[in-house]
């Protein structure tokens, strides 16, 4: 079972649109540092730490300390921070199986050991980029081998490029709290069930 200080709480910035999932503890911090205020779940009112700490609440998780039990809040709004995080998916080998949905881009076969071929081959110039790799299972790979698709006769089923990005919290079913449902109905926010 996950520590209270280890759960989520999802945070919000300025404007109230969801930027991140950090830990009870982290979060705890950030409000008591004065960089932040816990929302009441029902209110929606901003409190700084003393005063979520002074209202009833039975339902609420509870932070053990030696002096006493804390609630733990589900939802942060920064004081300052007024940006949404970057908007740019970095690439690596988990996102680019993600963007072609772990299907080789020469034969669509799913499943297979998947390897990252270079689309204008490396040895050529080509560049590790999102616009010039793709997912292909190792038979393909090898058969296009140092060509282009076209020079082997193997035309990609989808052209490679950047992927737009969307904020994405991955949070277990057990950790997720309704209170965040208000807050990532809007804008673009998914998150994602464990």
């Amino acid at each position: 079972m996950t520590r209270v200080v280890d759960q989520p709480v999802l945070v919000l910035n300025k404007h109230w649109q969801p930027v991140a999932v950090l830990s009870v503890g982290v979060a705890v911090t950030t409000v008591i540092r004065g960089m932040g205020w816990v929302v009441d779940p029902v209110s929606y009112q901003l409190l700084e730490f003393e005063d979520w700490c002074e209202q009833e609440r039975p339902d609420a998780r509870l932070i053990r300390t030696p002096r006493g039990e804390l609630p733990a809040p589900e939802v942060v709004v920064l004081k300052e921070f007024a940006d949404q995080p970057r908007r740019q998916v970095s690439f690596s080998r988990r996102n680019l199986l993600r963007r072609d949905q772990a299907t080789c881009q020469y034969c669509g076969r799913r499943g297979v050991e998947a390897t990252i071929d270079h689309v204008m081959p490396r040895s050529r110039g080509g560049p590790t980029s999102w616009e010039n790799c793709v997912i292909a299972c190792s038979r393909c790979n090898h058969r296009k081998a140092d060509r282009t698709p076209r020079e082997a006769g193997m035309p990609l089923r989808r052209e490679p490029a950047r992927p737009r990005w969307k904020p994405t919290f991955a949070v277990s079913r057990d950790h997720y709290r309704e209170a965040w449902e208000p807050f990532l109905a809007k804008g673009d926010v998914k998150v994602e069930l464990k």
